[in-house]
């Protein structure tokens, strides 16, 4: 993607001259007269580089050099000025410029700057990106395993992430989907660029639509200024779409040509801006299914499921909960809690973590905030997990049938299973909500999920607090 560059002076002249100049060298430009509409531009495009005068009324070139480095730490700045000296050019060095340069400069002379500078930017969020991966927020080490489900996983996500197809991560709540995504955007060409995460199911659809795809000034009430998109952030990096599921149709369609196409156009807008993203998507849901029923796009599916990653829910995961629990129980024994005694780790394994690794987590974490002693007793576990790792089954609904019901009906082990677990989850959400007296959004918390994850799972199984 061309490197776009937002050149600022108060005489018209030099800025349009200057333009010229970069799009002739083949970047993209914007443009201002005025410093503090350059901040705005700063703000809402996010320009890979900042060229301006130094001398300007109402702002200098010194305190946009300031300000906007507080939006954006990694922005080269050059400066311009007609009063070169020896003096204000350490002053701007010392003060964060990367560059400066006289007004009588030549072409040659601005070429190579705003080129040095870009490939400054490149370097530092190259190096930025491997510090986050050294501290463990991305990549393989976040996510933890050894049994042979998710040796697949692994082996599946070091092809995928090498390739710039996209990807579906399918799996239930909780069961690590977005570091997956992570691990895939840490392993693969576009690394040292944007991982953007997009909440497809917590904004309204309107809300929705501009976050995605930005909107220009005026589009509605509120719009003040133009904003770029969370695709446009993203571009050249990865795209994160949690719970694309949950996508109104209407932009599904606009998601489709946008990826198609690798254009957009912003709400209220008319100029198409190019975008090159990686689009990694994550469901709970099957999207095959909901495309049956008319709730998702064929094209669209198929658009983003090029390679699909299914994660194996806990359960599944034959040895992983005792090293996830000790993994965890570093994290949050804060080197006063060490160990587990036996009997917890029994209790841990013999339960069947319809809440995932989510759920252990929140159990390693209350059990580690309960201990008295150096150790984790059954005492500090939660009541329901005590008792035998067996959720008691509650009273059948519409929506998830009986045990005897599943038996009876003479289904395949796969389907079998899969009605087995939703009267699991139904009675493990109805529990949940009794201890906590319906409240819930302590019920969510105690399960290890957001609350609009767990109304809609209440919503799926007819439970009322």
């Amino acid at each position: 993607m061309t490197s776009r560059v937002l050149v600022v002076d108060d005489e018209p002249d030099m800025v349009e001259n200057c333009a010229r100049i970069l799009k002739k060298a083949g970047y993209q430009c914007l443009t201002a007269t005025d410093p503090h509409a350059a901040l705005a531009l700063v703000e809402a495009e996010r320009p890979d580089l900042l060229l301006t005068d130094l001398k300007m009324p109402g702002m200098d070139g010194m305190e946009l050099l300031r300000r906007a480095r507080d939006v954006d730490p990694a922005l080269p700045v050059i400066l311009l000025t007609a009063f070169a000296t020896i003096e204000s050019a350490v002053t701007a060095i010392k003060d964060g410029a990367f560059d400066y340069l006289p007004k009588n400069f030549s072409l040659d002379q601005l070429r190579m700057a705003v080129e040095r500078g870009l490939r400054q930017r490149e370097l530092e969020l190259e190096n930025r990106n491997l510090r986050e991966q050294l501290q463990g927020t991305l990549g393989f080490e976040n996510i933890l395993g050894r049994s042979a489900a998710m040796a697949r996983v692994f082996e599946l996500v070091r092809k995928a992430a090498r390739s710039d197809a996209n990807i579906l991560v399918r799996g239930e709540s909780g069961t690590g989907k977005e570091l997956v995504a992570r691990a895939v955007h840490a392993n693969s060409p576009r690394a040292a660029q944007p991982f953007v995460p997009v909440d497809c199911a917590s904004l309204p659809e309107q809300l929705l639509e501009s976050e995605l795809f930005g909107h220009e000034k005026g589009a509605f009430t509120g719009a003040v200024k133009s904003k770029r998109g969370l695709m446009e952030v993203a571009d050249r990096g990865t795209l994160f779409l949690d719970e694309i599921a949950e996508m109104p149709l209407p932009l599904q369609v606009k998601l489709l040509r946008a990826l198609q196409e690798r254009q957009l156009r912003r709400v209220g807008g008319t100029s198409l801006v190019d975008v090159d993203v990686r689009v990694v998507s994550a469901t709970n849901r099957d999207l095959r299914e909901a495309v049956t029923r008319g709730q998702f796009r064929e094209e669209l599916y198929y658009r983003v499921n090029v390679i699909e990653i299914q994660l194996p829910p806990l359960r599944e995961r034959a040895g992983d909960v005792r090293l996830l629990a000790h993994a965890f129980l570093k994290r949050y024994g804060h080197e006063r809690v060490r160990a587990f005694d036996e009997a917890v780790l029994e209790a841990l394994e013999a339960y069947a973590w319809p809440g995932n690794v989510r759920e252990l987590q929140n159990v390693v974490e209350r059990a580690c905030a309960l201990a008295d002693r150096d150790r984790v007793t059954r005492a500090d576990l939660p009541e329901y997990l005590v008792r035998g790792g067996r959720t008691v089954l509650a009273a059948p609904t519409a929506a998830a049938p009986t045990a005897p019901a599943v038996a009876e009906a003479g289904l395949p082990l796969k389907e079998a299973k899969e009605k087995w677990m939703q009267v699991l989850e139904a009675s493990y959400l109805r529990e949940l909500l009794e201890q906590h007296g319906g409240n819930i959004s302590a019920a969510a918390k105690a399960a290890g999920i957001d609350r609009k994850t767990f109304h809609r799972l209440i919503n799926k199984y007819q439970i009322r607090g």
